[in-house]
Formats: C-alpha cells, structure tokens, sequence
C-alpha cells in the first residue's frame, strides 16, 4: 500500500516542483513600493522615547501601514510611523504609535514578546537574502524581546536568543512614543550591502488588529522575511570592528539528593561565555562550564502516546543561527535536537565542560553553522563529544541546498564497546533541498540522510519528500517519509522509531514509513463578529518495514475566531491500530499487541484574553485503545496589569480499560505566579504537581537586571513524589551573578 501512495504522490510532487519554479518573480518591484533611507547623523541620539529633538527631524518617516490582521484589505483603525538614523556606532528606530493614551500590557517582563501587548516589532533582514535575519520587540511600557528569523523549528518565536540593545518609551494622551538603540556589534550583516530588508509590525491589542509597513498577505506571519521592504543605505553602514562580548558569572548554592542518597552540600562555580565576531557576519561562540540555573523550567505535560515528547531549547549558546542544524528533516523526525546535549532523557542536566561554535555567513548566498561540544562524566553517564557541522547554500531567490554533518563520541570504557559497540560512536551526514517560491506560497523538499554506526551497514537511511502550499483560502501539506530501523540519531529526536514493550520491559526499534496530508480552508466574513471559519483534515499513515499498515489517525478541526480575541473550536479524531508490543497506561496487566480502533471527540473555548479574568477549556470524550477516554482541561488567566500575572493550568484525564488492564486517573495541576515590578526586577513562581511523572516541583526564581544583559538571580527549586505524598526528591538554592562586558 506505501508502494502504491508513493508512486501516485510522485508525479504531483514533481508537477509542483515545476510549477512553484515557474511562478518565481523577482522581489524587486515589491521593495521598490516600500522604501526608507537610513540617515547618519553625527552625534549620538539620547534614548529617552522623546522624539522632540532635532535629529529625528533629518529623518524620513515610513508611508502608511496596512492592516494585516483581522483582514488584509485597507488602513488600521490607528496610524504608525518610524524613523531610522544611524551613527557609528548604533542604528536608531523612532516610534510614534497613535493610540487612545492607555496601552494594553500583558507584563513588563523581559521576553514576554509581541502577541497580546501593545507594541512594535522590528524585522531585520541585513544580507536581504530573505533567509534569517532578527527579531526586535518593544512593548509600549519598555519591555524589550529579541529573538533570531526564523524563529527555531518553524514555530513560535522562543524569545531565548539574547543580545544587548537600548530603548525608552513616553506616554501621551493620544500616542506613544519610542527610541530605539541597536549597537551595530550586537547584530550581524554584511559590511557592503546597501540594501537590508525591512519591516514593522505594530500591535495595537485593544482593537485586536495588526499592522505592518509593507504589505503582507494574511496567510503569512507578519514576520515573514518574504515581505520585507527596503531600508537604502546611501553609504556602506559602519563596520563593527573589533567587537568581543564576555560574559562571565560565578554561582554559590546549597543543594541535597535524597532520591539519591546525596546530603546537603555548599558548592560554587564559575563559568563563561564569549562572543568575537570574525567579520560583520560571521561569529564565534565560546561557553566553559556554563550554567544554566536561570533557565525557566519546562512546562511538563500529560504524555498519553507510546513515545517520548520534545521540548524546546531555551540554552542561549545553541540559538544563534540554530535553524541551520534544528530545522534539518520535518518534525518530529529532526536529525539534530540540542537537547540532547547536557540534557539526559528525563531532562536533568549532564555538565558541558567547554564548547565553541561558528556560525553565520562566510558569503552573501552562504551560511555555516559548525560546532564542537565536551560534557563531563557522572555517575550515570560517560563523557561526551558532540561536533555539529552545516552549510547552507542559496541557490535561487528563495530556494536552498543543506548539507550537514553530526558526530557523538562516547568515552566509554573498552569493555562496554566489546559488550555494546554501537555505543562507541553516533554520525549522522545528509544533504536537503528546500525550493520556495518568492510569494512563498509554494514549498518543495526532498532530504537524504544516513546514519553510521559500528557494524551496522543496512536500513541506516532516512529519505523525505514533500511539498506545500499556502494559499490565502486554501491550504494543503503532503511529505512522505522513510525511516530505516538501523536510523540512529544520537544527536537528533525521531520519535515513532523506539517502542516499548511492557511486558518484556525493552524497547525494541522499528523502522517507519509516513505519509502526512493536511487540507486547510479558510472564509472570512465580511460582515459580523466572526473573523476566520478554519476547517482543515489531516491524516497520518505510518507503516511496518515490510509495507504493512501500523497505524491510521485522522483529524477534523473546526475553528472559529471572534472579532473580540475569543476562539471556539471543535474536533474529531479516528486512529486505527495495529499495535506491535504490549503496553500500559495504568498499574494493571498491559494492553496485548493487536488491532484497536476508536474515535474521541472534543469541545474548546478561548475567551477573550484582554479581560483581567481569561480561560482556556477544553473537553475530550470517546475510545481509547479498547477502553474509553475522559478529559478536561483548563488554563485561568487573572491580570493586573502590567505588575501581576496568576495563571492557573489545571487538567484531568481518566482511562478506562477492562478488567484486567486496569484504570488510571492522571492528575497535572501547575499554578503559576508572575510579579514584574519594573523592567528589571521579576520574581516567577511555578509549581506543577503532575502524577504521571511522580513529581512536584516548586521553582521560584527572582531577577534584577542591574546593568543591560548582566543580572542577579536567585533560584530556588525543589522536587518531591505525588506517591508517597510529598516525599522529598532533591532541592537547591541558587545565587547567581552574571555580568555582560563589551570589550
């Protein structure tokens, strides 16, 4: 059956390849309708969001914004203008937002982003090659984000990325204001291009609408580098120079383990991290011993599939240009998953030593990520070698060739090599093709990858194909896959190929072959208080090495989103499976290998988050393998804003199975607590108290950010059982003092 699929999805492939070539135009006359002049000035601006001075009267203003969301069509509901200036030394963005005189902030927390605040973002393109370029996010009362286009993974934006910048905003009755200092050495670009892409995107949270300076559809992020107009450089802009950033800290803390039979102790550590440009485009990254106790906790989930989840990486060191090694395969089959470095799989940390990195562009079509990693050796785990390379190549306007190479080297000791020799080592090399057209509404992709292992030399492959369209009503994604049971990812994350047997207590791999097809459409009614109707159906096939079915899930969702923020939504599921190894969701007998068919069915509500009380329900009912499925979850939102943040996720799900393999009711409750007194002074508390992981776990961590990028953080953490009730696990308190020197 995969055989007959893959040859009728071919020829479509192939057409489309053809016709997304055919349909390529030439960006030009886009960024000719969209242009700003950078205007030098020969003093430095003062950053105290006053627009009054004399040198923001050299500067051109944009033209008028187009809505972007709800609709596309038209002028926003409230006018936007932006300046730009430069020095030698930084490029400066002013703002004046026309507004009621009272913003909409969710938080003064740094990172807390675009979505839901009032504010301005900032999109940077400087080799305009519309590849990668920055993210710079201003909220109305200061609260800066950043992070690196494209955002990691293809998904939202992560706000991990750090680099050092200056702002200040001013309140009026009738508009606000903003400056905005980019250090030329904080951001990477060309030294002589005369063009960078450029865009705004303004967020006016009030009436719910977008705006942004050029005119970009409404099927496409308002970050979408595909879109970006031209800011003109009448002259290259200035060199950074000589521009090394160190990053050094010191911790002290007291920490015990009894899970594990470790007493209290007092330990201190010290570490760093450096960044030296090479050139205006290229960098290098060192970290040793770093620490990364200021790391928020991940939000733990309730997992109710056979496999093991990923989260996202949130480690500064692994951000910058991380899309050229993050992105290599389609999720959830990635090659390269930096989590799997100083991480082991239950996410408690293996020490790095030390680890360097270049990334960025060595030419105008071409980029390198290359990185080289040494953890230290634990009780549990040998010492590691992680070396991470890739290129990327443009070969058209919007169109790429990847090629990367990955290598694990275990320091183990000889007799574990002699008993287990494919743990010596991991590799992974492979080579992409990525076609975009230059809307960006159509996507092609075909993959190569291989992985090495000792004595393995068969079913070590992973081929993909696939392709995309994004149309403004209709939306479509097919790839198909195929994954061979010796594809090892020692680096990576695949997650169908490990499966557990129960009742063997093993995990036996096997291969998989895919085929993924989502089908989208969109209507947007002109009149009413209803903005989108989203229908879309999407099926997953997966099958056994040998061409026989293993499992079938389709999908329909149906989403309507309301002029006033709120969302209802619904959906249904069908999964057909061929179970291959015996499992259990619960204490009793574990369910056999065999066929399981069922259907769930579910309800959801957003309500309009605007509000000092919000939430988010959601009801699941129906079969689950041969017993039936209960769930309800929940998120309360109450805000004061901007000082205070309560959230509250709470969420239910019961498993019933017949005798003898038993019931299960999984209990995640993770309240969270956000005070943000200014800018620069934050105090997080999280507790999650989940009974499918057996744990509680308190974090509460205070920040001062005393200087821009350098900080005090105390972090206090602990962990204890749900069964026996509150037993202690492991805790610590942690001081630490990071401090950001420009040298």
């Amino acid at each position: 059956m995969f055989k007959k699929a893959l040859l009728a999805i071919l020829p479509i492939f192939c057409f489309f390849i053809i016709h997304a070539q055919i349909q390529v135009k030439d960006s030009t006359d886009f960024q000719n309708k969209f242009q700003i002049h950078a205007v030098k000035v020969n003093q430095p601006v003062k950053i105290d969001g006053n627009l009054d001075d004399i040198v923001w009267k050299q500067a051109e203003k944009t033209s008028p914004f187009w809505r972007k969301y709800p609709t596309d069509g038209g002028r926003p509901v409230r006018n936007t203008e932006l300046q730009v200036l430069y020095d030698e030394k930084f490029i400066y963005f002013g703002i004046t937002a026309y507004d009621s005189g009272k913003a909409y902030i969710q938080s003064l927390k740094r990172d807390i982003g675009h979505d839901g605040n009032d504010g301005i973002g900032i999109i940077l393109d400087p080799t305009n090659q519309r590849t990668n370029g920055f993210f710079f996010v201003i909220n109305a009362l200061n609260a800066q984000s950043e992070d690196l286009l494209p955002f990691a993974d293809g998904g939202p934006p992560s706000w991990s990325w750090d680099t050092k910048w200056f702002s200040a905003t001013k309140q009026y009755d009738n508009k606000w204001t903003a400056e905005i200092a980019i250090p030329f050495k904080s951001i990477r670009y060309p030294s002589d291009k005369l063009i960078w892409g450029l865009n705004f995107v303004r967020i006016d949270t009030k009436t719910n609408e977008y705006s942004t300076w050029t005119k970009v559809p409404l099927n496409f992020r308002s970050m979408d580098l595909g879109y970006t107009g031209a800011l003109i450089w009448k002259e290259a802009p200035p060199k950074s120079g000589s521009n090394m950033v160190f990053i050094p800290y010191i911790t002290s803390g007291i920490s015990s383990d009894q899970e594990n039979g470790v007493r209290t102790s007092l330990a201190s550590n010290a570490g760093f991290d450096a960044k030296l440009a090479l050139n205006s485009s290229l960098n290098l990254d060192l970290t040793v011993n770093p620490d990364f106790s200021q790391v928020e906790v991940d939000q733990q989930v309730t997992n109710l599939t056979r496999y093991d989840i990923s989260f996202p990486e949130k480690r500064t060191f692994f951000l910058e240009n991380s899309d050229l090694l993050s992105q290599i395969g389609i999720p959830p089959i990635r090659p390269f998953y930096s989590r799997s470095i100083g991480l082991d799989t239950s996410g408690n940390s293996i020490p790095i030593l030390f680890g360097a990195k270049i990334s960025g562009n060595i030419s105008k079509s071409t980029r390198i990520n290359f990185m080289d990693i040494q953890t230290g050796q634990t009780n549990t785990n040998a010492a590691e070698n992680f070396t991470a390379a890739s290129i990327t190549q443009k070969v058209s306007k919007r169109s790429t060739i990847k090629a990367y190479f990955l290598n694990k080297e275990n320091f183990i000791s000889d007799s574990l090599k002699t008993a287990n020799p494919i743990s010596k080592f991991g590799r992974n090399a492979g080579i992409e093709f990525n076609c975009l057209n230059e809307k960006g509404t159509w996507n092609e992709w075909v993959g190569l990858h291989h992985s090495f292992k000792p004595t393995i030399t068969a079913n070590d492959n992973y081929l993909d194909a696939g392709f995309a369209y994004n149309g403004r009503n209709f939306s479509t994604v097919t790839d198909i896959g195929n994954v061979g049971t010796n594809f090892y990812t020692d680096m990576g994350y695949v997650q169908r190929i490990n499966n557990y047997d129960a009742v063997r207590d093993t995990t036996i791999r096997v291969g998989f072959k895919q085929i993924y097809e989502q089908i989208g459409y969109k209507l947007f009614p002109k009149k009413g208080n209803i903005i989108t109707h989203n229908i879309q159906y999407s099926t997953l096939l997966d099958f056994n090495p040998d061409n026989s079915m293993n499992e079938r899930f389709q999908e329909l969702d149906y989403n309507i989103s309301f002029k006033n923020t709120s969302q209802l939504f619904l959906f249904a599921n069908s999964d057909d499976i061929n179970l291959l190894f015996p499992i259990s969701f619960t204490s009793g007998v574990p369910l056999p290998a065999a066929h399981y068919s069922y259907n769930t069915y579910g309800v959801g509500y957003n309500s309009d988050f605007r509000k000092k009380l919000s939430y988010v329900i959601k009801l699941t009912s129906g079969g689950f393998y041969n017993g039936t499925y209960n769930g309800i979850s929940t998120t309360i939102t109450v805000r004061k804003q901007p000082h205070l943040n309560l959230f509250l996720q709470a969420e239910i799900d019961k498993l019933n199975f017949p005798n003898p393999y038993g019931n299960n009711a999984l209990l995640l409750i993770s309240p969270k607590v956000e005070i943000n007194f200014t800018t620069n002074l934050f105090w997080t508390t999280f507790l999650q108290y989940n009974t499918q992981a057996n744990n509680f776990n308190i974090n509460s961590r205070f920040q001062f950010r005393f200087k821009p990028m350098s900080d005090i953080y105390v972090v206090y953490t602990d962990n204890y059982f749900t069964a026996p009730f509150l037993v202690n696990r492991n805790k610590a308190f942690v001081v630490k003092l990071n401090y950001w020197l420009n040298l």
